[in-house]
C-alpha cells in the first residue's frame, strides 16, 4: 500500500486522524495533515481507505 497526501487540498478537518491515528496526524501550526507512514502494514488498509473516503477535501490517495 502507498499513501499520498495533497496538503494543498487539505482543510484540516482531522477525519483521517480519527480513522487511522498511527498513519495520519495534524500539524500543530496549521492543522493540516501530516503523513506518519506512507507504507503502513496491510492490516491497516481498511482504516486507511476509510480515512481517504471520509476526507472532505479528497486530499488522500491510496494505491496498492
Amino acid at each position: 500500500m502507498n499513501i499520498v497526501v495533497d496538503q494543498g487540498k487539505c482543510v484540516g478537518a482531522g477525519q483521517c486522524v480519527l480513522a487511522a491515528d498511527d498513519v495520519f496526524d495534524q500539524r500543530d501550526d496549521d492543522g493540516l495533515v501530516d503523513l506518519l507512514d506512507a507504507h503502513p502494514p496491510a492490516e491497516r488498509l481498511a482504516d486507511v481507505r476509510h480515512a481517504a473516503a471520509v476526507c472532505p477535501a479528497s486530499a488522500i490517495a491510496v494505491s496498492e
